[in-house]
């Protein structure tokens, strides 16, 4: 596997260092072996949807898409190191977050001073190495590809981590300033957060990667556009339910993480519209409590699945997803089954 060589190079690199460092290979592996791998295949389905005959592909195209695809993943599980540290997660993919690895290395190792700082800073940096590894992979990756070629994947990843990156923030802004933005502004602003957050870095991002990379023409772009866009507001709605409603067995995270989080997502808006004023009083009293008990959380979630929302979103996910597939029958595109196939595994999935 391309990302299991990576972190086998790099582990070597490290050991030279010195011992210390050895973490940063170890737990690396440990994240970049879980996960769907949803970016990886929407960037690989990207290039073959554009490539009349990918069999007859070169070994050098084939394994500069699947180091792209790897790239992907690497940035993508630098966000998600980040991102445990942002929302307080304890855990990722059923396992310790990283910054609750290097926590436990500190106790483990007799360490001096605040085992949560050093958890912390240990998690920041090796979200930065996993950065800065997706960088040498993608460069890898695009080597072989004609510089026009190269330039516009390379183009469109370095605005992937762009808006992924402002979207992050705006997810941050959104669960501290609802108080003081207007309440009819809630749902736009959640919508907002989709967009940017998942729906253009999950799907829209990888498939154009991928496409780009195949030497696709302002035509395919544009209609694999709009069939990720909608694909990745649905896939974003689909994990906001999980979010709140998802089995901690399937999940990796505890029940109602998001609630314990405060995510003023698309349900929590919605939810909250529909509410009578008590409910949702109480809906704003509970949410962002990190210390919420196992009966606070069922009854949140039975007030906001009594309110209509949890039907609501459900209806907007099959739009979306519906709208997706509408574009991708329409997208003048060579191979279309790959990208068709993803479709409901990406927005019926339980975990």
């Amino acid at each position: 596997m391309r990302l299991d060589r990576l972190v086998d190079e790099r582990a070597s690199i490290l050991a030279t260092i010195a011992e210390e460092a050895a973490p940063f290979a170890e737990f690396s592996r440990q994240f970049l072996r879980g996960g769907k791998r949803f970016r990886a295949l929407f960037c690989w389905e990207g290039w073959r949807a554009v490539t009349a005959d990918p069999r007859a592909a070169s070994l050098g195209a084939v394994e500069g898409v699947v180091a792209v695809a790897g790239a992907l993943e690497l940035f993508h599980a630098a966000a998600l190191v980040h991102d445990d540290i942002i929302d307080r997660s304890d855990t990722r993919r059923g396992g310790p977050s990283a910054h609750r690895r290097f926590e436990k290395l500190h106790s483990e190792r007799g360490y001096a001073g605040d085992p949560a700082s050093f958890g912390q800073a240990g998690a920041v940096l090796l979200g930065d190495m996993l950065q800065s590894w997706s960088d040498d992979l993608l460069t890898e990756g695009l080597r072989g590809v004609d510089e026009a070629s190269a330039r516009s994947a390379r183009t469109e990843f370095e605005r992937m981590r762009l808006d992924v990156t402002a979207g992050q923030y705006l997810d941050l802004v959104e669960e501290r300033a609802w108080r003081v933005v207007p309440e009819d502004d809630a749902l736009l602003r959640a919508q907002r957060v989709i967009l940017y957050k998942s729906a253009k870095y999950s799907v829209e991002a990888p498939i154009v990667i991928g496409a780009r990379m195949g030497g696709a023409g302002d035509d395919e772009i544009a209609a694999l556009r709009d069939f990720g866009v909608p694909l990745g507001v649905a896939f974003q709605l689909r994990d906001d339910l999980l979010g709140v409603f998802g089995d901690p067995a399937v999940t990796g995270k505890p029940a109602g993480d998001d609630l314990a989080e405060g995510k003023r997502t698309v349900l929590i808006a919605i939810a909250r519209s529909l509410m009578p004023s008590g409910s949702r009083r109480l809906l704003d009293e509970l949410l962002g409590d990190p210390d919420l008990s196992p009966d606070q959380v069922a009854l949140l979630q039975r007030t906001i699945r009594e309110s209509g929302a949890v039907d609501r979103v459900e209806e907007m996910i099959e739009d979306n997803a519906s709208r997706a597939r509408a574009a991708l029958a329409a997208a003048p595109v060579a191979y279309r089954e790959g990208l068709a196939a993803l479709v409901g595994p990406l927005t019926q999935r339980t975990s």
